[in-house]
Protein backbone atom coordinates (compact mmCIF):
# COMPACT_ATOMS: atom_id res chain seq x y z
CA UNK A 1 0.00 0.00 0.00
CA UNK A 2 1.30 3.28 -0.70
CA UNK A 3 2.29 6.06 1.51
CA UNK A 4 -0.49 8.55 2.45
CA UNK A 5 -0.33 11.56 0.12
CA UNK A 6 1.26 15.00 2.22
CA UNK A 7 -0.87 18.12 2.03
CA UNK A 8 1.03 21.15 1.96
CA UNK A 9 0.00 24.09 3.51
CA UNK A 10 1.51 27.74 4.37
CA UNK A 11 -0.83 27.05 7.81
CA UNK A 12 -1.92 24.39 10.16
CA UNK A 13 -4.57 24.84 13.01
CA UNK A 14 -5.36 22.31 15.43
CA UNK A 15 -8.76 23.26 17.16
CA UNK A 16 -11.83 24.88 15.34
CA UNK A 17 -12.90 26.37 18.80
CA UNK A 18 -12.92 30.36 18.69
CA UNK A 19 -8.65 30.44 18.74
CA UNK A 20 -9.01 28.36 15.97
CA UNK A 21 -11.16 29.17 13.48
CA UNK A 22 -10.14 33.25 14.09
CA UNK A 23 -6.65 32.15 13.47
CA UNK A 24 -7.44 30.30 10.45
CA UNK A 25 -9.87 32.87 8.94
CA UNK A 26 -7.32 35.54 9.43
CA UNK A 27 -4.43 33.18 7.55
CA UNK A 28 -7.32 32.33 4.62
CA UNK A 29 -7.81 36.21 4.18
CA UNK A 30 -4.21 37.02 4.20
CA UNK A 31 -4.36 34.66 0.77
CA UNK A 32 -2.46 31.38 2.54
CA UNK A 33 -3.33 28.05 2.50
CA UNK A 34 -4.73 27.00 5.95
CA UNK A 35 -6.08 23.34 6.87
CA UNK A 36 -7.75 23.58 10.25
CA UNK A 37 -8.24 19.86 12.10
CA UNK A 38 -10.75 19.26 14.51
CA UNK A 39 -11.57 15.77 16.32
CA UNK A 40 -14.85 16.93 17.48
CA UNK A 41 -17.92 19.53 16.77
CA UNK A 42 -16.85 22.91 15.26
CA UNK A 43 -17.03 25.99 18.12
CA UNK A 44 -14.77 23.95 20.57
CA UNK A 45 -15.49 24.52 24.37
CA UNK A 46 -17.11 27.94 23.94
CA UNK A 47 -19.79 26.96 21.65
CA UNK A 48 -20.32 23.15 22.37
CA UNK A 49 -19.74 22.81 26.43
CA UNK A 50 -19.29 26.35 27.80
CA UNK A 51 -19.50 29.78 27.10
CA UNK A 52 -22.40 29.76 24.94
CA UNK A 53 -24.61 26.45 26.31
CA UNK A 54 -24.25 27.97 29.58
CA UNK A 55 -25.21 31.54 29.07
CA UNK A 56 -28.19 30.13 27.28
CA UNK A 57 -29.12 28.26 30.40
CA UNK A 58 -28.89 31.55 31.99
CA UNK A 59 -31.01 33.05 30.18
CA UNK A 60 -33.63 30.45 30.24
CA UNK A 61 -34.02 30.28 34.50
CA UNK A 62 -33.92 33.56 33.95
CA UNK A 63 -37.21 33.14 32.25
CA UNK A 64 -38.86 30.33 33.53
CA UNK A 65 -38.18 31.16 37.08
CA UNK A 66 -39.57 34.82 36.20
CA UNK A 67 -36.63 36.29 38.14
CA UNK A 68 -35.61 38.94 36.36
CA UNK A 69 -39.35 40.60 36.59
CA UNK A 70 -39.62 40.12 40.44
CA UNK A 71 -39.84 43.13 41.86
CA UNK A 72 -41.95 44.72 39.11
CA UNK A 73 -45.33 46.45 40.05
CA UNK A 74 -45.13 45.36 43.20
CA UNK A 75 -45.47 41.26 42.03
CA UNK A 76 -43.63 38.48 42.86
CA UNK A 77 -43.48 35.66 40.02
CA UNK A 78 -42.79 32.32 40.99
CA UNK A 79 -43.43 28.92 38.98
CA UNK A 80 -46.47 28.18 38.31
CA UNK A 81 -45.85 24.82 36.96
CA UNK A 82 -42.87 22.07 37.09
CA UNK A 83 -39.66 22.58 35.45
CA UNK A 84 -38.65 19.42 33.14
CA UNK A 85 -34.59 19.54 31.17
CA UNK A 86 -36.80 19.87 28.02
CA UNK A 87 -37.40 23.08 29.06
CA UNK A 88 -34.21 24.42 30.11
CA UNK A 89 -32.20 22.51 26.93
CA UNK A 90 -34.49 23.16 24.24
CA UNK A 91 -32.68 27.01 23.73
CA UNK A 92 -29.47 25.82 24.40
CA UNK A 93 -29.35 23.22 21.84
CA UNK A 94 -30.79 25.67 19.50
CA UNK A 95 -28.23 28.53 19.98
CA UNK A 96 -25.61 25.33 19.75
CA UNK A 97 -26.42 23.97 16.58
CA UNK A 98 -27.14 27.72 15.07
CA UNK A 99 -23.42 28.32 15.94
CA UNK A 100 -22.11 24.97 14.29
CA UNK A 101 -23.57 26.41 11.32
CA UNK A 102 -22.21 29.74 11.56
CA UNK A 103 -18.67 28.26 11.98
CA UNK A 104 -18.92 25.60 9.10
CA UNK A 105 -20.26 28.91 6.73
CA UNK A 106 -17.49 30.75 7.51
CA UNK A 107 -14.77 27.99 6.83
CA UNK A 108 -15.99 27.14 3.68
CA UNK A 109 -16.59 31.47 2.86
CA UNK A 110 -12.57 31.31 3.13
CA UNK A 111 -11.89 28.43 1.45
CA UNK A 112 -10.19 26.77 4.59
CA UNK A 113 -9.45 23.09 4.14
CA UNK A 114 -11.26 21.27 6.91
CA UNK A 115 -10.02 17.76 8.15
CA UNK A 116 -11.77 15.68 11.36
CA UNK A 117 -9.49 13.67 12.69
CA UNK A 118 -7.07 13.47 16.47
CA UNK A 119 -3.48 15.73 15.28
CA UNK A 120 -0.20 14.52 16.28
CA UNK A 121 3.26 16.28 15.59
CA UNK A 122 5.57 14.27 14.11
CA UNK A 123 7.96 16.71 13.97
CA UNK A 124 7.72 20.68 13.89
CA UNK A 125 6.43 20.82 10.30
CA UNK A 126 4.26 17.14 9.81
CA UNK A 127 0.73 16.88 11.49
CA UNK A 128 -0.54 13.48 10.98
CA UNK A 129 -4.35 13.37 11.60
CA UNK A 130 -6.11 9.80 12.26
CA UNK A 131 -9.82 9.57 11.41
CA UNK A 132 -11.94 7.07 13.70
CA UNK A 133 -12.41 5.03 10.74
CA UNK A 134 -8.66 4.18 11.00
CA UNK A 135 -7.43 6.37 7.71
CA UNK A 136 -4.36 9.02 8.48
CA UNK A 137 -3.31 11.75 6.48
CA UNK A 138 -0.44 13.63 6.68
CA UNK A 139 -0.55 17.65 6.51
CA UNK A 140 2.85 19.76 5.88
CA UNK A 141 2.80 23.17 6.80
CA UNK A 142 5.41 26.17 7.58
CA UNK A 143 3.55 27.44 10.72
CA UNK A 144 1.35 25.50 12.97
CA UNK A 145 -1.35 26.67 15.55
CA UNK A 146 -2.32 24.78 18.34
CA UNK A 147 -5.58 26.04 19.63
CA UNK A 148 -6.92 22.60 21.28
CA UNK A 149 -8.46 24.43 24.25
CA UNK A 150 -9.48 22.72 27.97
CA UNK A 151 -11.63 20.64 29.94
CA UNK A 152 -12.67 20.19 33.32
CA UNK A 153 -9.85 19.19 36.20
CA UNK A 154 -11.41 16.34 37.75
CA UNK A 155 -10.33 16.01 41.08
CA UNK A 156 -8.49 12.21 41.74
CA UNK A 157 -10.15 10.30 43.87
CA UNK A 158 -13.57 11.33 43.09
CA UNK A 159 -15.41 9.15 40.58
CA UNK A 160 -17.70 11.22 38.18
CA UNK A 161 -20.87 8.92 37.03
CA UNK A 162 -22.24 11.55 35.14
CA UNK A 163 -25.79 11.22 36.84
CA UNK A 164 -25.33 12.62 40.44
CA UNK A 165 -21.55 13.41 40.34
CA UNK A 166 -20.52 16.20 37.16
CA UNK A 167 -18.25 18.95 36.03
CA UNK A 168 -19.00 21.51 34.26
CA UNK A 169 -19.27 19.98 30.75
CA UNK A 170 -21.24 16.89 31.73
CA UNK A 171 -23.51 19.21 33.81
CA UNK A 172 -24.92 20.36 30.77
CA UNK A 173 -26.40 16.62 30.28
CA UNK A 174 -28.95 16.37 33.38
CA UNK A 175 -31.66 13.89 33.28
CA UNK A 176 -33.91 15.41 35.89
CA UNK A 177 -34.04 18.95 37.76
CA UNK A 178 -31.96 18.28 41.19
CA UNK A 179 -34.04 19.49 44.75
CA UNK A 180 -30.36 19.98 45.90
CA UNK A 181 -27.00 20.66 44.30
CA UNK A 182 -23.28 20.87 46.30
CA UNK A 183 -20.75 23.15 43.60
CA UNK A 184 -17.40 22.58 44.85
CA UNK A 185 -15.53 25.71 43.22
CA UNK A 186 -16.36 29.16 44.09
CA UNK A 187 -14.52 30.64 40.63
CA UNK A 188 -16.14 31.92 38.09
CA UNK A 189 -18.03 29.12 36.84
CA UNK A 190 -18.84 27.65 39.87
CA UNK A 191 -20.72 31.45 40.74
CA UNK A 192 -22.38 31.28 37.53
CA UNK A 193 -23.73 27.87 38.35
CA UNK A 194 -24.62 28.85 41.69
CA UNK A 195 -26.93 31.56 40.65
CA UNK A 196 -27.97 29.83 37.54
CA UNK A 197 -29.76 27.13 39.68
CA UNK A 198 -30.88 28.85 42.66
CA UNK A 199 -32.94 30.97 40.17
CA UNK A 200 -34.68 27.63 39.48
CA UNK A 201 -35.69 27.11 43.32
CA UNK A 202 -33.03 24.31 43.40
CA UNK A 203 -30.99 24.28 47.09
CA UNK A 204 -27.68 25.32 46.81
CA UNK A 205 -24.44 25.31 48.64
CA UNK A 206 -21.40 27.06 47.00
CA UNK A 207 -18.02 25.37 48.77
CA UNK A 208 -14.45 26.86 48.37
CA UNK A 209 -11.38 26.18 50.25
CA UNK A 210 -9.94 29.55 49.94
CA UNK A 211 -10.48 32.24 52.55
CA UNK A 212 -11.31 34.65 49.69
CA UNK A 213 -14.24 35.40 47.50
CA UNK A 214 -13.45 35.75 43.72
CA UNK A 215 -10.05 37.70 44.59
CA UNK A 216 -9.83 38.90 41.66
CA UNK A 217 -12.57 41.23 41.92
CA UNK A 218 -12.87 44.75 43.16
CA UNK A 219 -13.42 44.01 47.11
CA UNK A 220 -16.75 46.27 47.32
CA UNK A 221 -18.15 44.42 44.06
CA UNK A 222 -17.30 40.85 45.52
CA UNK A 223 -19.14 42.13 48.84
CA UNK A 224 -22.31 42.88 46.69
CA UNK A 225 -22.47 39.90 44.64
CA UNK A 226 -21.87 37.75 47.90
CA UNK A 227 -24.60 39.60 49.28
CA UNK A 228 -26.88 38.89 45.90
CA UNK A 229 -26.05 35.40 46.32
CA UNK A 230 -26.71 34.53 49.51
CA UNK A 231 -30.65 36.95 49.08
CA UNK A 232 -31.22 34.07 46.14
CA UNK A 233 -30.91 31.46 49.03
CA UNK A 234 -27.24 30.38 47.88
CA UNK A 235 -25.30 28.96 51.26
CA UNK A 236 -21.11 30.50 50.92
CA UNK A 237 -19.07 28.02 52.67
CA UNK A 238 -15.35 28.83 52.37
CA UNK A 239 -11.94 26.94 53.39
CA UNK A 240 -13.50 23.63 52.99
CA UNK A 241 -11.78 20.85 50.93
CA UNK A 242 -14.10 18.44 49.53
CA UNK A 243 -12.21 14.68 49.60
CA UNK A 244 -14.54 12.04 48.76
CA UNK A 245 -18.15 11.51 47.21
CA UNK A 246 -20.31 8.46 48.45
CA UNK A 247 -23.82 7.56 48.05
CA UNK A 248 -25.91 8.43 50.71
CA UNK A 249 -27.45 5.28 52.65
CA UNK A 250 -28.16 3.37 49.23
CA UNK A 251 -30.66 6.09 48.36
CA UNK A 252 -30.63 8.57 45.56
CA UNK A 253 -28.88 11.30 47.20
CA UNK A 254 -24.99 11.33 47.68
CA UNK A 255 -22.95 12.88 50.33
CA UNK A 256 -19.84 14.73 49.51
CA UNK A 257 -17.44 14.96 52.67
CA UNK A 258 -14.62 17.73 53.39
CA UNK A 259 -10.89 17.14 54.71
CA UNK A 260 -11.85 19.15 57.64
CA UNK A 261 -14.23 16.50 58.73
CA UNK A 262 -18.23 18.16 57.58
CA UNK A 263 -19.83 16.92 54.96
CA UNK A 264 -22.93 17.63 52.73
CA UNK A 265 -25.84 15.85 51.76
CA UNK A 266 -27.78 16.62 48.35
CA UNK A 267 -28.63 15.06 44.97
CA UNK A 268 -26.37 16.52 42.68
CA UNK A 269 -22.07 17.40 43.30
CA UNK A 270 -20.70 19.95 40.51
CA UNK A 271 -17.10 20.34 40.57
CA UNK A 272 -15.91 23.43 39.45
CA UNK A 273 -11.98 23.50 40.14
CA UNK A 274 -10.16 24.72 37.16
CA UNK A 275 -9.26 22.79 33.78
CA UNK A 276 -6.43 21.13 32.00
CA UNK A 277 -5.22 21.54 28.95
CA UNK A 278 -5.94 19.19 25.67
CA UNK A 279 -2.68 18.11 24.39
CA UNK A 280 -2.09 14.14 25.01
CA UNK A 281 -2.27 13.26 21.64
CA UNK A 282 -0.13 15.98 20.44
CA UNK A 283 2.86 14.66 20.77
CA UNK A 284 4.59 18.01 22.02
CA UNK A 285 7.58 16.48 24.29
CA UNK A 286 9.01 14.24 21.63
CA UNK A 287 9.31 17.98 19.68
CA UNK A 288 10.56 19.55 22.71
CA UNK A 289 7.49 21.83 22.96
CA UNK A 290 7.65 23.31 27.24
CA UNK A 291 4.85 22.54 29.16
CA UNK A 292 3.28 23.97 32.70
CA UNK A 293 1.13 22.80 34.76
CA UNK A 294 -1.70 20.94 33.76
CA UNK A 295 -0.61 20.91 30.65
CA UNK A 296 -0.49 24.46 30.05
CA UNK A 297 2.04 25.40 26.77
CA UNK A 298 4.84 28.16 27.29
CA UNK A 299 4.68 30.56 24.85
CA UNK A 300 6.49 34.37 24.54
CA UNK A 301 5.13 37.58 23.72
CA UNK A 302 4.29 36.12 19.91
CA UNK A 303 2.60 33.36 21.07
CA UNK A 304 5.14 31.22 20.11
CA UNK A 305 5.81 27.53 21.98
CA UNK A 306 9.43 26.79 22.55
CA UNK A 307 9.60 25.46 19.05
CA UNK A 308 9.79 28.36 16.55
CA UNK A 309 7.13 27.85 14.16
CA UNK A 310 5.08 26.51 16.22
CA UNK A 311 2.13 28.35 17.78
CA UNK A 312 -0.63 28.17 20.48
CA UNK A 313 -3.43 30.27 21.66
CA UNK A 314 -6.65 29.88 23.63
CA UNK A 315 -7.46 28.13 26.72
CA UNK A 316 -4.28 25.58 25.81
CA UNK A 317 -1.95 28.18 27.16
CA UNK A 318 -4.06 28.96 30.45
CA UNK A 319 -5.10 32.21 31.74
CA UNK A 320 -6.72 33.99 31.12
CA UNK A 321 -8.87 31.24 29.16
CA UNK A 322 -11.77 33.37 27.59
CA UNK A 323 -13.26 32.93 24.43
CA UNK A 324 -12.67 37.14 23.36
CA UNK A 325 -8.72 36.70 24.39
CA UNK A 326 -8.44 33.12 22.92
CA UNK A 327 -9.69 34.78 19.34
CA UNK A 328 -7.28 37.75 20.16
CA UNK A 329 -4.06 35.94 20.69
CA UNK A 330 -4.49 33.74 17.53
CA UNK A 331 -4.87 36.97 15.58
CA UNK A 332 -2.17 38.01 16.86
CA UNK A 333 -0.23 35.05 16.60
CA UNK A 334 -0.87 35.27 12.74
CA UNK A 335 0.20 38.60 12.35
CA UNK A 336 3.10 37.78 13.99
CA UNK A 337 3.98 34.54 11.60
CA UNK A 338 3.37 36.46 8.49
CA UNK A 339 4.47 39.65 8.73
CA UNK A 340 0.87 41.86 9.36
CA UNK A 341 0.46 44.81 9.64
CA UNK A 342 -1.44 45.22 12.64
CA UNK A 343 -0.67 44.22 16.11
CA UNK A 344 1.53 40.84 16.79
CA UNK A 345 0.80 41.09 20.72
CA UNK A 346 -3.02 41.37 22.42
CA UNK A 347 -4.12 44.13 24.53
CA UNK A 348 -3.51 43.49 28.17
CA UNK A 349 -5.79 45.19 29.48
CA UNK A 350 -9.30 43.30 28.90
CA UNK A 351 -12.62 43.62 29.97
CA UNK A 352 -14.12 40.35 32.32
CA UNK A 353 -17.55 39.37 32.49
CA UNK A 354 -19.63 37.21 35.23
CA UNK A 355 -22.69 36.03 34.23
CA UNK A 356 -24.09 35.51 37.52
CA UNK A 357 -26.96 36.34 38.45
CA UNK A 358 -26.39 39.75 38.56
CA UNK A 359 -24.03 40.14 36.16
CA UNK A 360 -20.39 41.19 36.98
CA UNK A 361 -18.03 42.68 34.62
CA UNK A 362 -14.36 44.91 35.45
CA UNK A 363 -11.67 46.09 33.75
CA UNK A 364 -8.44 47.94 34.81
CA UNK A 365 -7.52 48.18 38.48
CA UNK A 366 -9.27 47.21 41.83
CA UNK A 367 -9.47 49.47 44.77
CA UNK A 368 -7.08 46.80 46.68
CA UNK A 369 -4.79 46.73 43.45
CA UNK A 370 -4.32 50.33 43.77
CA UNK A 371 -3.83 50.06 47.20
CA UNK A 372 -1.62 47.58 47.67
CA UNK A 373 0.67 49.97 44.82
CA UNK A 374 0.92 52.91 47.08
CA UNK A 375 -1.12 54.90 44.29
CA UNK A 376 -3.51 57.38 45.24
CA UNK A 377 -6.86 56.97 43.47
CA UNK A 378 -10.33 58.79 43.70
CA UNK A 379 -13.92 56.52 43.66
CA UNK A 380 -16.96 57.57 42.07
CA UNK A 381 -20.13 55.57 42.80
CA UNK A 382 -23.62 55.06 41.01
CA UNK A 383 -26.14 52.89 42.24
CA UNK A 384 -29.06 51.60 40.36
CA UNK A 385 -31.73 52.46 42.87
CA UNK A 386 -31.21 56.33 41.35
CA UNK A 387 -31.21 55.33 37.93
CA UNK A 388 -34.65 55.40 35.65
CA UNK A 389 -33.87 52.51 33.43
CA UNK A 390 -33.00 50.43 36.31
CA UNK A 391 -35.95 50.79 38.17
CA UNK A 392 -37.96 50.20 35.13
CA UNK A 393 -36.17 47.30 34.21
CA UNK A 394 -36.68 46.01 37.65
CA UNK A 395 -32.79 46.20 38.94
CA UNK A 396 -32.19 48.68 41.89
CA UNK A 397 -29.63 46.50 43.86
CA UNK A 398 -26.41 47.18 41.16
CA UNK A 399 -23.86 50.04 41.42
CA UNK A 400 -21.67 51.29 39.13
CA UNK A 401 -18.21 52.36 40.15
CA UNK A 402 -15.11 54.36 38.50
CA UNK A 403 -11.65 54.50 40.30
CA UNK A 404 -9.38 57.76 38.63
CA UNK A 405 -6.73 59.39 38.98
CA UNK A 406 -7.21 62.49 41.38
CA UNK A 407 -4.79 64.88 40.11
CA UNK A 408 -5.00 63.57 36.22
CA UNK A 409 -8.68 62.04 36.05
CA UNK A 410 -7.39 59.73 33.95
CA UNK A 411 -9.76 56.63 34.39
CA UNK A 412 -8.10 53.48 35.92
CA UNK A 413 -10.62 51.22 36.87
CA UNK A 414 -14.57 50.10 35.84
CA UNK A 415 -16.50 47.68 38.04
CA UNK A 416 -20.07 47.22 37.52
CA UNK A 417 -22.11 44.56 39.43
CA UNK A 418 -26.12 44.47 37.90
CA UNK A 419 -28.09 44.27 34.70
CA UNK A 420 -26.36 44.91 31.30
CA UNK A 421 -22.86 44.83 33.47
CA UNK A 422 -20.67 42.63 30.77
CA UNK A 423 -22.19 45.82 28.21
CA UNK A 424 -22.21 48.43 29.66
CA UNK A 425 -18.40 47.31 30.98
CA UNK A 426 -17.05 48.55 27.16
CA UNK A 427 -17.77 52.44 27.28
CA UNK A 428 -15.12 52.43 30.19
CA UNK A 429 -12.64 49.70 27.81
CA UNK A 430 -13.11 52.78 25.31
CA UNK A 431 -12.34 55.56 27.79
CA UNK A 432 -9.19 54.04 29.24
CA UNK A 433 -7.63 52.61 26.24
CA UNK A 434 -7.41 56.31 24.92
CA UNK A 435 -5.99 57.12 28.41
CA UNK A 436 -9.38 58.95 28.88
CA UNK A 437 -10.62 60.86 32.00
CA UNK A 438 -13.92 61.28 34.04
CA UNK A 439 -14.81 64.03 32.41
CA UNK A 440 -15.84 62.27 29.20
CA UNK A 441 -18.43 61.18 31.08
CA UNK A 442 -19.84 64.23 33.07
CA UNK A 443 -19.67 66.73 30.18
CA UNK A 444 -21.17 64.14 27.46
CA UNK A 445 -25.24 63.53 26.45
CA UNK A 446 -26.33 59.97 27.31
CA UNK A 447 -29.68 58.64 26.13
CA UNK A 448 -32.05 58.53 28.77
CA UNK A 449 -33.61 56.93 30.26
CA UNK A 450 -30.83 54.40 30.04
CA UNK A 451 -28.21 52.66 32.29
CA UNK A 452 -25.15 53.91 30.10
CA UNK A 453 -26.58 57.09 32.03
CA UNK A 454 -24.81 55.36 35.42
CA UNK A 455 -21.35 56.44 34.02
CA UNK A 456 -22.68 60.18 34.10
CA UNK A 457 -23.63 60.03 37.81
CA UNK A 458 -20.89 57.95 38.87
CA UNK A 459 -18.41 60.67 37.13
CA UNK A 460 -20.50 63.52 39.32
CA UNK A 461 -19.68 61.67 42.00
CA UNK A 462 -16.02 61.51 41.67
CA UNK A 463 -16.06 65.18 40.57
CA UNK A 464 -17.63 66.43 43.74
CA UNK A 465 -15.34 64.35 46.30
CA UNK A 466 -12.35 65.87 44.43
CA UNK A 467 -14.05 69.56 44.79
Amino acid sequence: MSAPRKHRYDLIVIGAGPAGERAASLAASLDKNVALVEKSELGGAAVNTGTLPSKTLRETALYLSGLGQRGLYGVDYTFDREVHVGDLIHRQREVVRSHQTLSGQNIARHSIELFHGTATLEDSHNVRVSHAHGRTVTLDGDYVLIATGSRPFRPPGIIFDGVAVHDSDSILRLKQIPTSIVIVGAGIIGCEYATLFSALGISVALIDNDDKFLPMLDEEIAALLMDRMRALGISLVFERRADSVRRAGGGQQITVLFKEGDELLADVALFCVGRNSNIEALGLDEIGILLGERGCIAINEYYQTTVENIYAAGDVVGSPALASTSMEQSQSAVQHMFGGQHKTTANPSIPTGLYTIPEVAMIGATEQALRKKGQSYAVGRAPYKRNSRAQIVGDTSGMLKLLFDPESRVLLGVHIIGEQASELIHMGQACMYYQGTIDFFAENVFNFPTLSDLYKYAAYDGLSKLR
